[in-house]
């Protein structure tokens, strides 16, 4: 057998450089014939740089019709094999290698593509050095085999499925990372030897020359859809199309008209009493497609100028969900400087229009950018401008400053505003134990980005300094293989000098020797104030507190699988008198490798609640929360799926106190009513998606759901409550077809 691998090889040193490479999981040394062959992948999971403890080879090559990556991996038979089915962009602890690719190498926007040992993919943009993002689905060509050995991948990434700077001559310049997991003990081999929760990841892909090729592309994805709605009655159908052109490597257009954004994708369930703003990713095409250009992070959490759930969100006329007429994206490149335009435009006289102008210059060790968004609210008479610039820095290989700043300008009659904000973060990677952070952020008071962007607050100033300390090399006998020690402090205070936030974190991130991860966080927090509970009156002056919380994740061992969390922490009433705590546990039973049921469970004690009232008033109830999370999952080979899904949150809040916040931040009682309150909350969905070909499918999806508040402080009537919801009850069968020209 070896003697034949070798005479292939040595006949295919004779064939032609850029023979058709078939995509069927067979390496055909013939067809791989001039590939660079890549063997030195290292352990960085845990993060020892030492050779794997198993053998794996990787070959690339540039082709007319695409990047293709070959994967040889060998797996020792003492080490169980993954054979758990997965669905496209599920998250499994399986057997897997992942290809990920920044085509500028620049270090600016990545995609990776994931292929599981069965033969089930996903695929994530990569943005601000290790952001990755599920919501995007590519266009790419895959195939897997399996044997007594192992198994082997073949993946052909098409020029055109990501824009792309022209090469400079004959060859191009890309960054390219490639990896492989062992799903049953969570061990990753990867070249270059790297590691995604290091300050630099992306901007750390090898750079690899390739000949320089070039595609075009022309498509267009019609679809309709019939639903059938029983709570409003009535049944309806819609049309509509996407539509995508490339005609060379730097430019691209995406047009959708007429967008369906029914609910094929369901979001999780939220109760939010906060000030803040609940986050939601978005999972509609047209957003996803190629959006990395416009990312623009405020480097805190997940605040951003472009929030693409703005469009085709709450209606400014007060009547539910605006409808889209039609959205458009230009994305390219010309020279150094990359470019991205995107407007969309919502129906009716009360619809608004959205737009977006995007510009980056990559120059050697720096990137500098810029930012402008437009939104026109015809209903409310207001124009909401703002304008960033962003830089990075990288001026050696250990140290790195991202930085930003940001304007705003409100017209409106009686409510015109104009802030400014800023962020600036250094990351210094010592060596491969120390590494240490800072962070410094401004928000003024009249910064407002939310017409577009999505900032959880504003009126601040926060100030952090983190140390972090990686442990391998641990006895064979622990159940860890490596930690990640984390210890920050950290200072928040609004504009006015008062202080919000004070805190010291000692953070623990562990790799565990059966595939699992495991958290543990400790928070202790001075005195301070809450200056938002208020929404701008009286702020609440808070007394010392802490919270614990931990995260665990077991992968499939035999049969199941589960995953854990836990919180235990004071109030900001009577800091450590009275704890809250919160526990979830949600186990995982397969049934057969490609059937599987989970069933998760969670209840929340919340003693000395704060619930804004009005004015200065404010409710402290002692709230217990119930949920339950749990469904089907059914992979019928990778190109069907069943999924059920039920969510529901109950909220049981007794009032126990009537209080007024005072000028200077302590609480009085008061005489003024506040009720009891209760919630129901229920979102239950059986989808069924089947893939007719790439990035067509067919969906028969079955919705039902619902919200209800009222005085019923009951916890368990409102659990009982929320399974007769029927605010949502319908059904909708979805076609979408993917022509390519």
């Amino acid at each position: 057998m070896r003697r034949r691998a070798l005479l292939a090889c040595l006949l295919g040193l004779a064939a032609p450089v850029h023979a058709d490479v078939t995509i069927d999981g067979r390496i055909d040394p013939v067809e791989w014939a001039g590939a660079r062959r890549i063997a030195d992948f290292r352990d960085t999971q845990p993060m020892t740089g030492k050779p794997g403890s198993q053998p794996t080879e990787a070959w690339v090559l540039s082709t007319p019709k695409g990047l293709a990556v070959a994967i040889r991996v060998t797996q020792s038979p003492d080490i169980p094999r993954s054979r758990q089915q997965s669905r496209r962009d599920e998250d499994a602890s399986v057997d897997r290698v992942n290809v990920m690719v920044d085509f500028d190498a620049d270090g600016r926007v990545g995609y990776d593509f994931e292929i599981k040992s069965q033969g089930g993919i996903a695929d994530e943009v990569i943005t601000n050095e290790s952001d990755f993002s599920y919501d995007w689905d590519g266009r790419w060509d895959h195939a897997v085999s399996e044997d007594a050995e192992g198994y082997s991948v073949e993946v052909l990434i098409p020029w055109y499925i990501a824009p792309m700077r022209k090469a400079g001559g004959e060859t191009r310049t890309i960054g390219l990372y490639i990896d492989r997991v062992i799903g049953s003990t969570g061990e990753r081999m990867a070249w270059p030897a790297i590691s995604f929760d290091r300050g630099r990841f992306l901007s750390s892909f090898q750079r690899v020359e390739l000949p320089a090729y070039s595609q075009s592309l022309f498509a267009v994805t019609p679809y309709v859809v019939g639903r059938v709605d029983r709570a409003n009655g009535g049944a309806s159908f819609q049309e509509g199309a996407d539509i995508l052109w490339k005609p060379n490597g730097q430019t691209q257009l995406t047009a959708t008209i007429n967008p369906d954004f029914g609910q094929v994708e369901s979001d999780d369930l939220v109760v939010n009493f906060s000030p803040e703003e609940t986050f939601f990713t978005d999972k509609r095409p047209f957003f996803t497609e190629n959006q990395g250009i416009f990312d623009f992070s405020l480097l805190n959490d997940d605040s951003q100028l472009v929030y693409t759930r703005r469009v085709g969100g709450a209606s400014d006329d007060g009547r539910g969900a605006a409808d889209i007429s039609a959205a458009v994206k230009v994305n390219g490149s010309v020279g150094s400087t990359s470019y991205g335009i995107l407007t969309a435009q919502e129906k009716g006289d009360a619809g608004r229009s959205f737009g977006a102008l995007r510009l980056s210059q990559n120059a050697g060790t720096q990137t500098f950018g810029l930012l402008a968004t437009h939104v026109g609210h015809p209903y409310l008479d207001r124009d909401a401008n703002v304008l960033g610039f962003d830089h990075r820095w990288q001026p050696n290989g250990a140290f790195t400053i991202t930085s930003n700043i940001v304007g705003s300008k409100i017209d409106q009659p009686r409510a015109g505003t104009s802030g400014l904000g800023a962020t600036s973060v250094a990351f210094w990677e010592m060596n491969d134990v120390w590494s240490q952070q800072w962070l410094g952020m401004y928000f003024g008071k009249r910064l407002d980005i939310d017409d577009f962007g999505y900032l959880p607050r504003n009126d601040m100033t926060y100030l952090h300094y983190e140390v972090r300390r990686r442990v391998t090399g641990l006895p064979e006998d622990s159940a860890y293989t490596s930690h990640l020690w984390r210890y920050r402090i950290s200072a928040l205070h609004n504009t006015e000098g008062r202080a919000v936030n004070r805190r010291l974190r000692i953070q623990r991130n562990s790799q565990r020797r059966d595939g699992g991860h495991e958290l543990w966080r400790l928070d202790t927090f001075t005195a301070a104030y809450d200056d938002l509970l208020t929404r701008g009156n009286h702020p609440l002056r808070t007394p010392p507190t802490a919270r614990l919380s931990y995260e665990r994740d077991r992968p499939r061992i035999g049969r199941w699988a589960w995953e854990a969390e836990g919180v235990l922490m004071g109030n900001q009433l009577t800091g450590y008198h009275r704890l809250s705590y919160y526990f979830k546990f949600t186990p995982t039973y397969f049934i057969t490798d490609a059937f599987s049921v989970f069933a998760g469970a969670s209840y929340e004690w919340d003693p000395n609640w704060l619930i804004w009232q009005h004015d200065n008033l404010v409710g402290s109830f002692d709230g217990r929360t119930v949920g339950i999370d749990s469904g089907v999952n059914w992979n019928f080979g990778n190109r069907q799926e069943l999924r059920v899904k039920l969510q529901t949150l109950a909220v049981g809040a007794t009032l126990r106190q009537r209080l007024e916040v005072t000028p200077s931040g302590g609480t009085v009682t008061s005489d003024e009513p506040i009720d009891g309150l209760g919630v129901a909350n229920l979102g239950f969905q059986i989808r069924y998606r089947y893939e007719i070909a790439p990035l067509s499918n067919l969906y028969v999806v079955y919705n039902r759901g619902g919200y209800r508040d009222d005085t019923d402080d009951d916890v368990g009537s409102q659990f009982r409550h929320g399974f007769s919801l029927k605010d949502v009850n319908e059904g909708l069968v979805k076609v979408a077809y993917r022509l390519e020209f």
